[in-house]
Parts: structure tokens; C-alpha cells; sequence
């Protein structure tokens, strides 16, 4: 019963499972609803459950010793985090909030260990998963010693779009992130982030409004990268 009821969630790392892929596994799982900005857990938390989203907007956000935050990432709805405190038992890195109403799968650590240690499929995703992190990690690195901030918020928009499927001309990113979030990503202030999107608008690249970023031209928006 509780093996479909997880698999009932049409979670991607679950894809392609069936209830006798997960028998002899003991799950504890709960569904969590959150309020806008509710934190799930905070950094430096000794909490240890891997969570999936099911609904809403997620920010993983680190603050500095000085107050300053840092957006590491957006989660797509489907995904999960938390696994790395999951795998060491030590404190969170990163805290996360939600900046929407927001609903959320906890899955303690016992019975993510044993999802791991048991299902191979699983085991495969979710290290190739890691591996694809710790690329992307390098690549962002590199990004913040070698590109200027414009340079930076374009790189970051052209990926954004990629992710999202609206790297074309005319597409909209929705639920955009704000200029704040943006700096926080890149390693840059919010109004060197206004600057530069206030810039693509004007070269006809994009089309910035309230939670929506239009694509007018790709080929202009990568051309700051040039």
C-alpha cells in the first residue's frame, strides 16, 4: 500500500517503478503544505529528510556571516533536495523557503538510505544526479571568475529559458525570477542585475515584466557572450 502510494506521486526519480520494485522496503513518508516565504528547513538544521516538490515555488537560499543571501537554486516541481544531509548526517548546507504556497513530499532518512541502497535504478539517478550538480557547480564557478555581471545575467537567462523550454523566439518565462533572486544566483547586486536587463530590453533581447521574461531574440541574447 505504501509503495503505490508513493509511486501514486508520478515522481520522476520513481519513473518506470512498480510496487514490487519497492516490497520489503519500509517507507515513512508525510505530504507537507507550506505558506509563502514558510521556511522548510533552515541552514546549519540537524534535520535529515529528503524532500520532494509537489506543488509551487521553492528557493535554496545561503546567508552569508554579513546577512547577504545567495540564491543556489529553483526547484521544478518533481524534483528533490535534501539528500546530501540525507547521506552524511551533517548539518544543512543551505536553507530552503518557499516563495509561493507550496506543497511538499518528506521522506525520512532511513527509508530514503534503503530506497538507495536496494533499487538500483533508483541508485543510478540519483548519482548520475549528483554528478550532473557537481558539473554544473564547476561551469557556474568559472562563470562568476571570467564573465561580467552582464555577461552573467545573460548566461543565466539563456539557461533559465533552456530549462524551462522557451529558448525561441516569442517564448515566456513564467514565474520569472526577480532581479534580487537573479543577483543572489550570479554573485552580483540587485542594481547591476536591473542595469543589465534594462540593457537586453533596450537591444531588443528580451522583454522583462512582473514574473515574466520574454525571449524576443536569442541569437541577441547570446551575443554577450561574444
Amino acid at each position: 500500500m505504501k509503495a503505490a502510494q508513493l509511486l501514486g506521486y508520478d515522481l520522476p526519480l520513481f519513473a518506470g517503478l512498480t510496487p514490487d520494485d519497492l516490497a520489503g522496503i519500509p517507507l515513512d513518508f508525510t505530504e507537507q503544505r507550506l505558506e509563502a516565504w514558510q521556511t522548510i528547513f533552515d541552514q546549519q538544521d540537524d534535520s535529515y529528510d529528503l524532500y520532494f516538490l509537489l506543488e509551487g515555488s521553492l528557493l535554496a537560499v545561503f546567508w552569508t556571516s554579513e546577512g547577504r543571501e545567495i540564491v543556489f537554486s529553483r526547484f521544478p516541481t518533481g524534483a528533490y533536495f535534501g539528500e546530501l544531509a540525507a547521506f552524511d548526517g551533517i548539518s544543512r548546507s543551505l536553507a530552503v523557503v518557499a516563495k509561493t504556497p507550496a506543497r511538499v513530499l518528506a521522506v525520512k532518512r532511513d527509508s530514503f538510505l534503503q530506497l538507495f541502497n536496494n533499487v538500483p535504478l533508483l541508485r543510478d539517478r540519483i548519482t548520475r544526479h549528483l554528478v550532473e550538480r557537481i558539473r554544473s557547480l564547476t561551469e557556474r564557478n568559472m562563470e562568476m571568475t571570467t564573465l561580467s555581471v552582464e555577461q552573467r545575467v545573460s548566461t543565466y537567462l539563456l539557461r533559465l529559458a533552456a530549462e524551462s523550454g522557451q529558448l525561441q523566439q516569442g517564448a515566456g518565462i513564467t514565474n520569472a525570477p526577480t532581479h534580487a533572486e537573479i543577483a543572489g544566483s550570479i554573485g552580483a547586486n540587485r542594481e547591476m542585475v536591473s542595469r543589465s536587463i534594462s540593457k537586453l530590453s533596450k537591444r531588443g533581447a528580451i522583454k522583462a515584466a512582473r514574473q515574466r521574461i520574454e525571449i524576443l531574440d536569442p541569437d541577441a541574447l547570446s551575443s554577450e557572450l561574444v
